[in-house]
């Protein structure tokens, strides 16, 4: 990576993407910026570069070595640090386990639903006061159209976000397809709230990468597998994350970001309301 900077001399980044270590060559001429947080520090520096004519950021999720497991993950760092930067529209590939027989391994889909069942993440940046943002649609409508324009991608569903960092059970799995679930992932949550307190656009976007534990007979779902699957479909996340950024549209009006144009937001928003 070239240039590291300070924060302070980072030019407006557009769009992030939070991702895997693999995503780094998908920026061209990349400069990282180190970039302070009152949450601590993000996972790692953020990388900018051009992608399609657009200032792209991007994160490595875990940390430039995956150092951080899903439940240890910074993610109010990381999303500060991005908002901070000028970013207003936040794309989330991820790989999951499919639960349900409308999902197989290798199909790309972009969630509309999710279910948080972590318990020991910080799930908000709310400490003190009233700010209850809205939730009843995770996942920005914008993104998610952008997103499924695209051919071979799947729209629809919903996305249930465990602790981990073990897989599920047997009965987990089966429980979760029984209340209609189609995703199992392990960092869609607190990240898409977080998000929404920030006033951003936030959209999943989740490679299957295997059936969970309950979902058909035969072997658990192990690291390895999961881990080859995603490499061996990370061009495809690649080219669609660049064809859609090439094309997203304005953020300013999404109800994404003009749900508390008039609450007085009782933490701190790193930019200023279009």
């Amino acid at each position: 990576m070239t240039n590291s900077r300070d924060a302070g001399s980072a030019p407006i980044a557009e769009v992030a993407v939070i991702g895997g270590s693999g995503f780094y060559s998908f920026l061209t001429d990349p400069v990282e910026y180190s970039v302070p947080t009152p949450y601590g520090d993000p996972a790692a520096p953020i990388a900018v570069g051009d992608v399609a004519g657009r200032s792209v950021a991007f994160l490595p999720r875990h940390g430039r070595s995956h150092e951080f497991a899903p439940h240890t993950v910074p993610y109010r760092a990381n999303l500060w640090a991005l908002a901070a930067l000028g970013v207003r529209q936040v794309l989330g590939p991820s790989a999951v386990g499919g639960l349900r027989p409308d999902v197989a391994p290798g199909d790309l889909v972009v969630p509309d639903q999710l279910v948080d069942r972590t318990y020991r993440r910080i799930p908000s940046f709310v400490e003190r006061g009233a700010a209850h943002a809205p939730f009843a649609d995770p996942y920005c409508r914008r993104l998610a159209s952008g997103l499924t324009n695209r051919s071979g991608v799947r729209r629809g569903g919903t996305l249930v976000v465990i602790e981990g960092p073990r897989f599920s059970s047997r009965a987990e799995s089966q429980f979760y397809a029984a209340m209609g679930w189609s995703l199992v992932g392990m960092t869609g949550a607190p990240e898409a709230a977080l998000a929404r307190e920030l006033r951003l656009c936030y959209q999943t976007v989740a490679l299957v990468t295997d059936m969970d534990a309950g979902a058909v007979d035969g072997e658990a779902v192990n690291q390895a597998e999961v881990f080859a699957m995603f490499a061996a479909n990370i061009e495809r996340v690649k080219t669609l994350l660049v064809d859609t950024i090439a094309d997203l549209p304005d953020p300013a009006g999404c109800e994404c970001g003009s749900w508390a144009e008039e609450i007085a937001l009782p933490y701190d928003v790193p930019w200023p309301p279009r």
